[in-house]
């Protein structure tokens, strides 16, 4: 078994090319091109996410509060014991 990962198979007619990692740009136009693009895609998508967001961010904190409310004693009912 001479045969290393990369040679386990010949593939004809296939070219592949490479760059080297140091002529590679990581963050190419980041500040100029990519954060215009994040806030207008956040403010075309803001107003459709919002609304049922907040729907059921009211809800989950309507749900505590009357769960809450109903945990307690209501101390009407426990004036005329003795």
């Amino acid at each position: 078994m001479g045969l290393h990962f990369g040679d386990l198979a010949k593939v004809r007619h296939v070219i592949t090319y490479s760059i080297s990692p140091f002529e590679q740009r990581a963050f190419p136009h980041y500040f100029s091109k990519g954060l215009p693009n994040v806030w207008r895609r956040f403010r075309s998508s803001v107003f459709k996410i919002g609304p049922p967001m907040m729907a059921v961010l009211l809800t989950y904190y309507w749900g505590n509060f009357i769960h809450e409310k109903n945990k307690k004693k209501n101390l009407a009912d426990y004036e005329n014991d003795e």
